[in-house]
C-alpha cells in the first residue's frame, strides 16, 4: 500500500480535482467498517450517539429526513451519519500515513489538520435520494476545507447511485458557486456545457481524492443491494467557526487515539 503520491498524481489531480487512489482498505479492514457500520445503524455499537448526527432515508416523500442528534432506531435505511470520527476503527482509519502525506502536501507540512466531517453516506437497496449538484463549502469557516477522502464501503455504481463530478470545475471562477448553496439552474448549464461529467465507479475498498470546491451529485439506487460509503473532509485545525462545533485533531503531536475495544 502507497503512503504518497508521485508528482505525476499531484499533476492530474490539480488538474482534474480528483484522484482515484486506489484500494486503500485492505479486505479484513474492509469488512471490519462494513460490520462497524451496520452495528451503528442498528444501535449495537458502544457509542454515546447523543453527539452524533443522524439521518434516515425518506424515499418517495420528495424531503430528506432531519439531520439531528441521536438515534432514530434500528434500521440499515439511514441516508447519513456524521461524527464518525468518535468510533476507533473509522478514526483510525482517517489517520492513514497516506491521507496525512496528502494533507501535509495541499495545508503545509507543519499545519496541524483537523477533521471537519466524518460521514457514512448510504444508498438503500431501491432507495437513495437523488443529490443535486454542488460544491462542499460551508459560509461559517473562515477558510474552506480543500481534502475530501471519499471511500466506496460497497461496490459505486452508476445503476446504484455513485458520484458524478464535473472533471476540472474545482478551479472554475467564471460562473462561482456560493458556500452552502446548490447550483443554480444557469450554473448547472454552464458547468454541464464546459466540463466533463465524470461518473466515480468504485470497487469496494477503493478509494478517491476529491476537491472541495469540485462539483459534484449522485443518483438514487435502482439495484437490490445497498451502496455505503465513508467520506471524511480534513481541514486546518486553526480554522475559525461561527458554530459551537469542536473538531477533532487527526496529525499532530497532540491528535487523539481512540483504542478500539
Amino acid at each position: 500500500m502507497i503512503n504518497t503520491l508521485s508528482e505525476n498524481q499531484w499533476r492530474e489531480y490539480n488538474s482534474q480535482g480528483y484522484l482515484h487512489l486506489g484500494k486503500v482498505l485492505m479486505d479484513d479492514e474492509l469488512t471490519t467498517l462494513q460490520w462497524q457500520m451496520d452495528e451503528i445503524m442498528m444501535g449495537c455499537a458502544p457509542l454515546d450517539y447523543n453527539r452524533m448526527l443522524m439521518q434516515l432515508d425518506q424515499p418517495g416523500t420528495g424531503k430528506l429526513g432531519p439531520q439531528t442528534k441521536g438515534h432514530k432506531g434500528a434500521t440499515l435505511s439511514y441516508r447519513k451519519i456524521q461524527d464518525l470520527e468518535l468510533d476507533p476503527h473509522f478514526l483510525a482509519y482517517m489517520q492513514n500515513p497516506l491521507f496525512r502525506h496528502i494533507c501535509a502536501r495541499v495545508y503545509g507540512e507543519d499545519t496541524d489538520i483537523a477533521c471537519f466531517r466524518a460521514m457514512f453516506m448510504n444508498k438503500p437497496a431501491k432507495e437513495g435520494t437523488h443529490l443535486q449538484w454542488h460544491q462542499d463549502r460551508w459560509s461559517y469557516l473562515d477558510r474552506d476545507p480543500l481534502v475530501t477522502i471519499w471511500t466506496a464501503l460497497d461496490p459505486a455504481t452508476i445503476e446504484n447511485g455513485c458520484l458524478q463530478i464535473a472533471s476540472g470545475a474545482h478551479d472554475h471562477t467564471l460562473n462561482p458557486i456560493r458556500p452552502d448553496h446548490h447550483l443554480s439552474g444557469e450554473q448547472l448549464q454552464d458547468f454541464l456545457q464546459n466540463f466533463e461529467v465524470t461518473p466515480l465507479e468504485l470497487e469496494a475498498g477503493e478509494c478517491v481524492l476529491l476537491h472541495n470546491h469540485l462539483p459534484h451529485s449522485s443518483g438514487i439506487n435502482t439495484t437490490e443491494t445497498p451502496r455505503r460509503a465513508f467520506s471524511a473532509c480534513y481541514m486546518d485545525a486553526a480554522t475559525q467557526t461561527t458554530k459551537d462545533e469542536t473538531h477533532t485533531v487527526l496529525f499532530s503531536e497532540a491528535a487523539l487515539r481512540i483504542e478500539k475495544s
